[in-house]
């Protein structure tokens, strides 16, 4: 997400929101402790989105937006060997990411249209294998259990699962779990390629 200055005061509270639904849930999370938390008035916040549900709402569809937008630009742009691209997704993804996680957990109707996507796109990589969809729901599902339980994950690694430096280190390990058959070689080299160029650059920066 852009820095506060930058976003409108309706995408704040959507970015807000977001942060609030992860955290505590929707039923958790209240209008008034997000609309102080992006510094505007409960009114503002009911002005653009009426109501929680409506603020729920309008997370799902960032989300979901968000989600093919990264699959169009990693996969149908060929963007996976791109540095920038790989940082961007680093930097972008964890409150999405938190977000999904809470909202799987708690049974968010767009959640489970996420999910369903999610296989379908796995799928389209599998066609003509035995059981493709079912092989795509697995695995599917492996990879959200890892937003799911990231807190476990967190202690694990002994740093927050969604942190630049983690989420890359959780990448280079699915790559070397998931045989490259599964997916595809092509898409492996692309995205080890990508996620070697990145972390070398990152680690240039911190000498």
């Amino acid at each position: 997400m852009r820095p506060a200055e930058d976003l409108t005061a309706k995408a704040r509270i959507r970015d807000t929101a977001l942060r609030h639904f992860a955290e505590h849930g929707v039923k958790g999370a209240t209008m008034r402790a997000i609309a102080d938390d992006a510094d505007v008035s409960l009114g503002l916040v009911q002005h653009h989105f009426g109501s929680k549900e409506g603020l729920r709402d309008a997370c799902d569809a960032y989300v979901v937006a968000y989600i093919r937008q990264e699959v169009a630009e990693a996969i149908d742009k060929g963007r996976l060997e791109d540095p920038s691209f790989v940082e961007h997704t680093r930097l972008s993804s964890p409150p999405v990411l938190r977000y999904l996680g809470r909202a799987l957990v708690d049974g968010s109707p767009t959640a489970a249209s996420i999910y369903d996507q999610l296989v379908a796109v796995t799928e389209q990589f599998l066609a003509g294998r035995e059981d493709a969809h079912g092989h795509a729901a697995v695995f599917t599902t492996m990879k959200l259990g890892i937003y799911v339980l990231h807190e476990h994950l967190s202690r694990a690694l002994g740093t927050d699962a969604f942190s630049p430096e983690a989420m890359s280190r959780v990448g280079s390990a699915m790559l070397n779990i998931v045989s490259p058959e599964f997916v595809g070689p092509d898409l492996v080299d692309q995205a080890r390629s990508g996620l070697d160029s990145y972390t070398a650059g990152q680690e240039a920066r911190n000498d």
